[in-house]
């Protein structure tokens, strides 16, 4: 069984990139192979809208100059998805929506690739707009025909410097609970 965790954050090494590795060592202990992809260090241009990744003879998105394809081909290659991102003005960071935008619509267009994964989103701030942010990337699973496991609360936790996110036990928490959860289904549906 094989997880993607995609870090939306441009901070290397911060709070967001913790709590996914957070979610690698427990997905480790259940022999899950995991795969993390921090955009941080990539190039994902915004989707144009074109349609291309919709017509027969294309099969996938039409800009290639960036680092899309082999993020896409790992969520298309995984069973489990799990997103992850610090909250800016309320929303996620745009590299993680053009990512997201562009990884939805080669899947609608081309059979639903990404339905029936399991996965979810996990969100980070200083002090608000978790829950906007966990909405807005919820939105995205549910239109791809994706499973999202529940947790002890939202999967969301605050922290604002690097390393402050170690401090917020009830978000740790939380989050440890949904990849429980993600790990508890994943073997129900792929074993």
């Amino acid at each position: 069984m094989k997880a993607v965790l995609i870090s939306g954050s441009p901070r290397k090494n911060g709070n967001t990139e913790f709590l996914l590795h957070r979610c690698i060592e427990n997905f480790k202990k259940a022999d899950i192979e995991t795969n993390l992809f921090c955009l941080s260090k990539m190039h994902i241009k915004p989707c144009k809208a074109c349609g291309s990744c919709r017509k027969p003879e294309n099969k996938g998105c039409i800009i290639t100059d960036d680092d899309f394809s082999s993020i896409l081909q790992s969520m298309i290659d995984s069973q489990i998805i799990i997103t992850a991102t610090p909250v800016y003005f309320g929303s996620a960071t745009p590299d993680l929506m053009a990512l997201l935008d562009r990884a939805g619509y080669v899947s609608r267009g081309n059979g639903n690739l990404l339905s029936r994964k399991i996965g979810g989103p996990i969100t980070v701030a200083r002090r608000a707009g978790q829950n906007f942010t966990y909405a807005q990337l919820l939105y995205w699973y549910m239109v791809n025909d994706m499973i999202v496991p529940g947790s002890s609360y939202w999967n969301i936790a605050f922290g604002k410097d690097k390393g402050d996110v170690e401090n917020d036990k009830d978000g740790l928490t939380t989050a440890d609970r949904f990849i429980e959860n993600t790990i508890w289904l994943a073997e129900k549906l792929y074993n």
